[in-house]
């Protein structure tokens, strides 16, 4: 009997992973991946334990994370060393590694992935299957519902479980003492300032999510309009909206950003522009542009990968493309920078707060485990919840090891 969230895995039959009876046969031939990463990792190590229970330190060549690492089955290797983070993901789901805490290692990995180079990333014709399947999900008018439908119409019932009261899916400000509803709080007032809203002016927020901007922009005295692909975000939206009194200053539409051409003094959107894929940047760009008042102002909040990893991360699929954001690509700042620059809007006040993601992260998945204990998120299998985690787990390592990072960005006309 299928439970929800089944379709996720759909990536098992998209993605190769390093499966195969010849990859078993030869798994013991890849022992010496293991020197290559003692040897390119530059910062920090893994204590490691191999299958015949030998005791193994890898790395320790200058201070850095720390992660500890029971490996099961070179077919862990394997999977690494041709599949990269996809392969990594489905030999932990198959239990050929574990760790006591794999945030240290996936911070370890990111953190060194320059030095690492083509170690930990796929290869070959696996490289080339799976950059294919990612290509295969690209972000058109029509799949890009679909890919949004994929990861958000999950439920809100679900979302609620572990969010905090603003149903904020995009990181927090903290401030020491901060709450998580603080925190996430402070992120829309810090977005909102940037625009300078004015009683009776116009914001269009692309991507609106479950509605919380778009309510504080309107006490601001704005009037709002969400677009979202989102059938689950919108019933929510509009509910959350009613009950705070507000329905005559916000409209929240199921309508495609490439599809909206009016006037508006201001924009704003949260994490949304790595959903549309690169292939979409340009059309992205050019409807905050078609949009915007000349002399308005755009706040986004974005993530980013370092840019000096963009041109390997761009050529493969990594666990998150193929897992959990079906079409999905994370922005090189620079060239999305230029983007912008080519159609008359200015980078401006750029702020950036990855440490804050991570502590983000880290209580999203204190409160799934504490909802999954309650049976608050019973209508899933237990493979789902592994799956989630470890979602969960591999973006914090990846702020905490410094490759990505979010900011706000002020875009002005």
């Amino acid at each position: 009997m299928a439970s929800r969230g089944d379709h996720l895995f759909k990536g098992d039959r998209a993605f190769a992973t390093g499966e195969g009876w010849l990859a078993r046969l030869i798994a013991p031939a890849f022992k010496p991946v293991i020197d290559r990463l003692d040897e390119r990792l530059a910062r920090g190590g893994i204590h490691g334990t191999l299958p015949d229970g030998t005791r193994r330190e890898v790395g320790f060549n200058a201070p850095g994370h720390v992660a500890t690492v029971q490996l099961h089955s070179y077919m862990a290797l394997v999977r690494l060393a041709l599949a990269g983070s996809v392969g990594w993901y489905k030999a932990w789901e198959r239990g050929e590694w574990s760790s006591p805490d794999p945030v240290p290692l996936c911070a370890l990995f990111m953190d060194n992935a320059l030095s690492l180079g083509d170690t930990a990333r796929a290869k070959g014709p696996m490289r080339w299957l799976n950059a294919l399947a990612h290509r295969m999900r690209d972000n058109g008018i029509v799949k890009a519902r679909e890919n949004i439908a994929a990861h958000y119409d999950l439920g809100n019932d679900f979302y609620a479980q572990w969010l905090d009261q603003t149903m904020s899916y995009s990181a927090a400000m903290f401030k020491e003492g901060d709450s998580l509803e603080d925190a996430q709080e402070r992120k829309i007032a810090a977005l909102l300032d940037r625009l300078d809203l004015k009683e009776g002016d116009r914001l269009l927020e692309i991507g609106c999510g479950w509605g919380s901007l778009a309510i504080a922009a309107a006490r601001r005295g704005a009037s709002v309009v969400g677009l979202t692909l989102s059938t689950e975000q919108k019933a929510w939206a509009e509910a959350k909206i009613a009950a705070a009194g507000l329905a005559d200053r916000i409209e929240i539409r199921l309508q495609d950003y490439r599809e909206c051409d009016e006037a508006f003094d201001a924009i704003a959107s949260v994490e949304m522009v790595e959903a549309v894929g690169e292939r979409w940047w340009p059309a992205y760009l050019d409807c905050i542009r078609r949009n915007l008042k000349p002399g308005g102002k755009a706040a986004l909040q974005f993530i980013s990968i370092d840019h000096r990893l963009f041109p390997a991360y761009r050529e493969s699929a990594d666990f998150i493309q193929a897992y959990i954001f079906p079409g999905g690509m994370l922005l090189d700042e620079p060239g999305f920078e230029k983007l912008a620059a080519e159609r008359g809007l200015a980078w401006t006040d750029r702020h950036g707060f990855g440490h804050d993601y991570a502590e983000t992260l880290r209580i999203w998945r204190e409160r799934y485990d504490t909802a999954v204990e309650s049976g608050g998120l019973d209508g899933f299998s237990g493979r789902f919840h592994d799956l989630w985690r470890f979602y969960l787990m591999y973006c914090e390592g990846g702020f905490r090891g410094r490759g990505i990072d979010v900011a706000q960005v002020t875009l002005e006309g």
